[in-house]
């Protein structure tokens, strides 16, 4: 039986100097991709369309490696969710969000490519109208926000330094906001690429050192609780069916949508997202098995941080930096792509007729958006699961309905429609959470309040014929 950590400042050298060197590596990838572009541009200075999408000219192997490394900065929330309820994370974290990458390969991915688009609400206002990109933007910047992520990085350095987690959640968010202002997206993409690598080892060697240590399947069963090979972990359907509705989220994400307008062809996204979609199978696989042996081993740990001790004692020397190194980049890839969307949707969508200079209040909107994740973190008290919850539920409840059928029926959702519609789903989520409801309707989550408050205007308000005709450039 292995005991809990408190600090690993037992470190050997040789750990501390392939961690430093991962560190190295990426800030040397962020620096390198800058500096393609000012050979490529001469001293021009750094257009909108190179700083927030590359250009457009995100090729297949840098389209998946920026989307995969994105898509795991809360380590720590998917850890406590397994630590507490097993196999149940792999169902609500995993599979639930393969079916929807899937939808979006083969449903969504050629609309998107259709419009000449910088941000998510930037194809809202070309589908909808210019108030309905407002309203989108409202709620892509809460949802973006990089709340979780602020908080793994806060718990990160209080574990490995002894930094406290406050403290820790400031120095590392302006580490990270720096090299992003600097290089823009062309800087978030060419790290991300050296931490795909380097976090995808890091979870296999995990399971590899485990199972080779202390067995496979029937250890696990042997030391866990039977409820941890159950889909729903103990929680109810209705509950579980929730992170169903928020994985369907991915079809109106930012993030997937930012790599989607930066890609060079539609083809690109289509097998991106499918390749993606296969690493993420393989990666779930990893870390939820490695924090199932962490549960195993370490009964008593703090849910959210067993995996990583339960880890750095198992693997040898050498091995236990590169880990460390893993979960950092599994952190950093994911705090600077949502720092710097959350920065775009406040300079680019909400701001964007106050200031004329769109890259320098880009940058200094990645600094007011890290002090804001930091005081959130605060506000929901450090729950991984809450944060997701919540932000995810508005945003999907919200958002989702009116772009889907937006898609489906072009030109049949007005303007004002589309903000009706997603303010009423708001304004009904909140009021469900806090109205005397009768025991029966006490079990129906305020979010499937709010969809069927949506629909339901949708579906009776909207035209029968095209009432915004949204401009369309073909790539």
């Amino acid at each position: 039986m292995l005991n809990e950590l408190k600090t690993v400042s037992y470190f050997h050298a040789a750990d501390w100097w392939v961690f430093f060197a991962v560190l190295a590596a990426t800030a040397a990838a962020a620096v390198y991709g800058n500096r393609r572009l000012k050979k490529k541009q001469g001293e021009k200075p750094m257009s909108v369309l190179d700083y927030l999408l590359m250009g457009r000219q995100l090729t297949l192997p840098l389209f998946v490696a920026t989307l995969v490394a994105t898509w795991y900065g809360g380590i720590f929330g998917v850890n406590e969710i397994t630590f507490n309820y097993g196999i149940y994370n792999f169902v609500t974290q995993g599979v639930f969000w393969y079916v929807a990458y899937l939808i979006f390969a083969f449903f969504i991915a050629d609309k998107v490519a259709k419009y000449q688009s910088l941000t998510l609400p930037d194809l809202t206002n070309r589908m909808f109208g210019p108030q309905s990109a407002k309203v989108a933007a409202l709620f892509t910047f809460f949802y973006i926000t990089p709340v979780a992520y602020v908080l793994s990085l806060g718990m990160f350095l209080h574990m490995v330094f002894g930094i406290g987690i406050l403290p820790g959640m400031a120095l590392g968010t302006l580490f990270t906001g720096l090299y992003s202002a600097w290089g823009g997206f062309r800087s978030v993409v060419f790290s991300d690429l050296v931490q795909f690598f380097v976090m995808c080892s890091a979870v296999l060697l995990v399971v590899v050192f485990s199972v080779g240590t202390f067995g496979g399947l029937g250890f696990l069963k042997a030391n866990l609780p039977a409820s941890h090979f159950t889909l729903t972990g103990g929680n109810s359907w209705m509950n579980t069916l929730i992170w169903g509705f928020i994985a369907l989220s991915t079809l109106i994400d930012p993030s997937f949508y930012q790599r989607c307008f930066a890609a060079k062809s539609p083809s690109v996204v289509k097998k991106g997202v499918l390749i993606s979609t296969f690493i993420w199978f393989c990666f779930d696989l990893c870390t939820t098995a490695g924090s199932l042996y962490a549960r195993a081993l370490l009964p008593q740990a703090e849910p959210g941080q067993a995996y990583f001790f339960y880890s750095i004692q198992l693997l040898p020397i050498g091995l236990r930096g590169f880990f460390v190194a893993g979960v950092l980049a599994i952190i950093l890839s994911t705090l600077n792509s949502f720092l710097f969307i959350a920065s775009n949707t406040l300079s680019f969508d909400l701001l964007r007729n106050r200031f004329k200079n769109i890259v320098l209040s880009n940058r200094i909107s990645i600094f007011a958006v890290g002090l804001l994740a930091i005081a959130m973190a605060h506000m929901f008290h450090g729950s991984f699961k809450e944060i997701w919850l919540v932000l995810g539920s508005y945003f999907s409840a919200c958002l989702l309905v009116p772009i889907l059928m937006g898609y489906l029926s072009p030109g049949r959702i007005s303007d004002r429609l589309f903000v009706f519609s997603s303010l009423t789903s708001a304004a009904v989520m909140t009021a469900w959470r806090f109205i005397p409801k009768h025991e029966v309707l006490q079990a129906v989550d305020p979010f499937y309040a709010g969809v069927a408050a949506g629909l339901v205007i949708l579906l009776l308000c909207r035209k029968g014929e095209k009432s915004y005709v949204a401009r369309i450039v073909d790539r």
